[in-house]
Order: structure tokens, then C-alpha cells, then sequence
């Protein structure tokens, strides 16, 4: 950031360090950015898949999994920057109770897309700060997407449109882009379908003193 409207912007962040963002995800540290946290950027090495699975097997639901991971992503990244506040987040995807994970093909984009078409889905965002390895908050928010009944003709222009960022995320779509074509109606913040639950992070962030009140 940079510029007199930046250094304004950060005004109210009150640590010395910025926060350690445990991911790559651009749209979050934007969004922290946006709402005058200044933010340094260092993704978790942890397996997400492996912790989904163990979670899955004890019969975890999503919003479950999502702060699980949140929580994991910031201990992680907190062991390894010593006395930096952190903040590790995931969003996982529900329909009717069954987890949704990230498409791995185009061609499982389209299954996919074509499940959710016409139907209610639930995102759930999860946030967690952590300094040195140890969990201080964790939070999760949901919203719920109704997403209009599509065509093949639609989905394979669709598909064709966005290309291989279909498979980043795990809905299969980017509602701040042209994922917003494929929605009726969104019941929620629109920070937390996004992947950040950013007023309860905010509120936390205030309650361990990083944030003026």
C-alpha cells in the first residue's frame, strides 16, 4: 500500500508488525487491507487435504472443517514467525450436508456446477489468529447461495471464460467476478463468500488490542 489515503487507511492498526496472513489468497489480504489492517503474506505448508480427511472421518461437518483448517494454517505459520500475531483462513462448501472441495479438472467443474445448479449451497468461511503456535480466537460465518438453474451451453461458455481458475476455488466459481453470473440470490455477508468472516475477525482483532477501539 502506499500513498497518503494507505497510510491513513492503517491508521488504527495498532501492533508493530503487520499481520501475517497464513495463505495465498489475493482477495483476502485485500479485503484485510481494505479495512485498514496492513497485512504480510506467508502461506501455510499445511496438507489440506490429509487434515480434511482426518476431520472427515470423525464425522466433522464444513463449518467444522473450515475453522479447522483455519486454526491449522495459523499455528502453523505462528511456530515459524516468533511473536507475530497471525491469521489463517479456509472456506469449505456444503449441499445438502455433502462437503464440496476444490474441482480438479474442467471436466469435474462441470459435474459440479451442474449439482449446485437450480439449488440453496452454504459457504463457510473460518478465520483464527494465532501468535507463537497458540490459538487465541477462531471464528467461522456462513452464507447461503442460490444459484440459478444453468445450461450445458451456458456452463461450457462459462467454463471456457474463466479457464483454469475454476479449479481454485471450491465452488468452481469467483463470485467478485464472472461466478456472480451464476447467482439468484446470496443470503450473507459479502466479505465471508469471499473466504473471510471479516467483522467477527475485526471484532477479535479489537478484543486482543491490534485494533484501536
Amino acid at each position: 500500500m502506499s500513498g497518503p489515503l494507505a497510510q491513513d487507511a492503517t491508521a488504527l492498526w495498532l501492533e508493530p508488525l503487520p499481520l501475517v496472513v497464513a495463505s495465498k489468497s489475493e482477495i483476502r489480504a485485500r479485503l484485510l487491507q481494505d479495512a485498514g489492517v496492513p497485512v504480510e503474506i506467508r502461506p501455510s505448508s499445511v496438507e489440506e487435504r490429509a487434515v480434511e480427511a482426518s476431520l472427515t472421518d470423525d464425522g466433522a461437518n464444513a463449518a467444522s472443517v473450515a475453522g479447522a483448517l483455519a486454526a491449522a494454517k495459523a499455528i502453523d505459520v505462528s511456530t515459524r514467525t516468533p511473536g507475530r500475531l497471525v491469521v489463517g483462513a479456509d472456506q469449505t462448501l456444503s449441499l445438502d450436508g455433502e462437503r464440496f472441495t476444490k474441482p480438479r479438472t474442467p471436466a469435474e467443474a462441470h459435474d459440479q456446477l451442474g449439482r449446485l445448479a437450480g439449488r440453496m449451497h452454504v459457504l463457510s468461511s473460518g478465520a483464527a489468529l494465532a501468535r507463537d503456535g497458540v490459538v487465541l480466537w477462531s471464528g467461522v460465518d456462513e452464507a447461503r447461495l442460490a444459484m440459478r438453474p444453468l445450461s450445458d451451453r451456458f456452463l461450457d461458455a462459462y467454463l471456457s471464460a474463466v479457464g483454469a481458475s475454476v479449479m481454485t476455488s471450491v465452488g468452481g466459481y469467483h463470485f467478485e467476478g464472472l461466478g456472480a453470473q451464476l447467482f439468484d440470490r446470496v443470503d450473507g455477508d459479502f466479505r465471508t463468500v469471499l473466504g473471510l468472516p471479516l467483522l467477527p475477525l475485526l471484532s477479535a482483532l479489537r478484543r486482543l488490542g491490534a485494533l484501536a477501539e
